[in-house]
């Protein structure tokens, strides 16, 4: 039997390798882009950068230090170079979708950083491994910019794992859904119509406000913001403004909400200081061709027929007034119950006939006009 050269019994010391084996070793030397690895093998083991992380800008010597121990996976045994090619980050990635493997087969809810916003939806990385979670699948409503969830941590399940086809899809809208109807339970179970309550605006449309109660929304409808008129609820009111309403009437799981307090009501106190006789001053809210309503107070209009406006004729109101022109006028009728107020200015005019003005507004058929003041 002949004796093996120096060489030969070097090359038989080493271990044996095989590609997409698991190894581990000693680092020897790092650059910004590249680890040197001690594997036990006749050649090193060398990881670049695009082989540790997707980070392109990552400089390496930031995260591994000499003498460090890793683990990596076998690419290729031998380079052009004769050196071993290693991936830490396709190992990362094994182990990652184990996990998710795992996860998906228990329904376990997992919490890991969105990595990047696609045109489609989000991708999040758990252990090196990436799951898509779809535009739809992000949130329990409409989400038209995705970039706010760049960088932050959120909750999802797995519902599609085949690592094959490289298709791990995520859900982060059902735990909402869930934590929604949980949360809406609790309330409901807790709050009854008349309950005074503070929450933080959702969202704002041509016909009221949605209002976050703490994880429930209630709506709060354009006629109850204000004793007032508001003709444009987003002039009042701006996503994420705090605001105490009370609740008006809870219907099944839809809640009604109202800011027209009634300690706050305008008619409160109107008899004595919209009394017949009183004189009052008021803005024209608003005009028609039989006359001007005016804003006595946020919520208390009254009218001025338009044969109260001059002694002289009056063809329309518009043709001597203005909308948001402050006047003067004498009240000559309130009705209290249906929060009626009539106004007159040539009342006040001098040397009025008052036979001949009470004469000339007995003639009015307030009834026309009485769905005007509503």
């Amino acid at each position: 039997m002949s004796e093996m050269s120096f060489d030969q019994m070097l090359e038989e010391s080493f271990k044996t390798i095989r590609n997409g084996e698991v190894v581990e070793g000693t680092v020897i030397s790092v650059k910004p882009d590249e680890i040197v690895l001690n594997i036990g093998y006749k050649s090193d083991g060398i990881i670049t950068r695009s082989e540790y992380t997707n980070d392109n800008n990552l400089d390496l010597t930031t995260v591994v230090s000499e003498n460090d121990t890793m683990e990596a996976i076998v690419v290729k045994v031998n380079d052009s170079e004769g050196q071993v090619v290693l991936s830490y980050k396709r190992l990362a990635q094994e182990k990652g979708n184990k996990k998710l493997e795992e996860a998906f087969n228990n329904q376990e809810v997992l919490k890991a950083k969105v990595v990047q916003v696609l045109n489609g939806g989000l991708s999040v990385d758990v252990d090196g491994a990436r799951v898509f979670i779809p535009a739809s699948l992000v949130s329990d409503s409409f989400e038209k910019d995705l970039n706010k969830y760049n960088g932050q941590e959120i909750e999802f399940v797995i519902t599609e794992f085949n690592p094959r086809k490289r298709r791990i899809i995520g859900d982060r809208k059902q735990l909402l859904v869930a934590e929604k109807s949980k949360l809406q339970k609790e309330l409901l179970e807790n709050i009854k119509a008349g309950d005074v309550i503070d929450g933080t605006v959702k969202n704002v449309t041509n016909f009221g406000a949605f209002i976050d109660l703490g994880g429930v929304d209630g709506l709060l409808h354009i006629s109850e913001m204000s004793w007032g008129r508001v003709d444009n609820p987003s002039k009042l009111f701006k996503n994420g403004d705090k605001v105490t309403v009370f609740i008006k009437e809870i219907n099944e799981n839809k809640i009604a909400l109202s800011m027209k307090f009634p300690d706050k009501n305008p008619w409160n106190g109107a008899s004595d200081k919209f009394a017949v006789g009183n004189v009052v001053t008021g803005k024209i809210a608003r005009m028609t061709d039989f006359g001007a309503f005016v804003e006595l107070a946020p919520g208390v209009d009254a009218l001025l027929h338009v044969s109260q406006i001059s002694k002289d004729h009056v063809e329309k109101p518009s043709d001597v007034l203005s909308v948001g022109q402050e006047i003067e006028a004498k009240v000559v009728e309130f009705k209290e119950d249906d929060h009626k107020i009539s106004l007159s200015m040539k009342a006040l005019l001098p040397d009025a006939d008052e036979k001949n003005d009470d004469a000339e507004y007995a003639d009015v058929n307030v009834e026309e006009v009485a769905n005007e003041l509503d």
